[in-house]
């Protein structure tokens, strides 16, 4: 038995309705079943992996709050840094592997990042790990640190 029969959105090898009339139809399905072929988790992996984990970035107005769901991960398998106002969330999701079968969860390597602003404060972070959701806490500097300026305009 082949394991991409039991694919659910493996594309069909035959030609489809339509396809013999229209020869941009059949074309587009030739180039879909290439990149089946080229690559496996397009349809489903690599698309999830692009946007994981999914974010919420709320401006609470004196902090930032940052909440990302990782379900499957332990706290040892997450790094989180922040340089120059940008919050990078990255790790790996690791699943023991028992040969060729049917798999829907994503595994593999994965990085997020966030563009804060100069206006948070690198030295007052919390974070919490909790039932597989992140949390993290970014202060704000008070407003007499924060470096706006106006500028004139000379004609």
């Amino acid at each position: 038995m082949d394991v991409k029969s039991l694919v659910p959105w493996s594309r069909g090898r035959g030609v489809k309705a339509g396809a013999a009339f229209n020869p941009w139809l059949g074309l587009q399905q030739e180039i879909d079943r290439l990149f089946d072929d080229f690559l496996p988790a397009a349809a489903g992996g690599a698309a999830v992996a692009a946007g994981w984990p999914q974010l919420d970035v709320i401006d609470a107005g004196a902090e930032v709050k940052v909440t990302a769901e990782l379900p499957g991960l332990d706290q040892k398998d997450i790094e989180i840094t922040l340089e120059d106002g940008v919050l990078v969330i990255k790790g790996e999701k690791k699943t023991e592997s028992e040969g060729p079968g049917y798999r829907e969860r994503w595994q593999g390597q994965f990085r997020r990042s966030v563009q804060l602003g100069p206006d948070i404060d690198p030295e007052r972070i919390a974070a919490t790990f909790q039932n597989g959701v992140l949390t993290l806490t970014i202060a704000k500097k008070p407003e007499a640190e924060r470096t706006a300026r106006r500028i004139t305009i000379n004609g």
